[in-house]
């Protein structure tokens, strides 16, 4: 038999930093460090304005693609916040 190779979906999308990442998991993530307030404010949707759920605004968000968008482009942005910067200066030197 030939060598293993990798799975389909890996092969389809190499280089997307969203990949094997749900919809149901941005979301959460971005309420927890943000809240709905804050969600609300950065991506004006009535489904984080008003009586906001996880449920409701992921049926919202799956149904548009526009604000489906901006809640990825949140979240890439919260991502890359998230990854601690490497100062040099910070070592010291023996």
């Amino acid at each position: 038999m030939g060598k293993k190779s990798e799975p389909r979906d890996l092969q389809k999308q190499p280089n997307n930093p969203l990949h094997n990442i749900t919809l149901e998991m941005m979301l959460t993530a971005l309420v927890e460090q943000y809240g709905w307030i804050e969600m609300g404010k950065r991506i004006n949707i009535r489904c984080f304005n008003y009586d906001p759920t996880l449920k409701s605004s992921l049926v919202f968000l799956r149904r548009t693609p526009w604000a489906r968008k901006k809640l990825e482009d949140l979240y890439q942005d919260f991502k890359m916040s998230d990854v601690p910067n490497e100062d040099p200066s910070n070592h010291s030197r023996e």
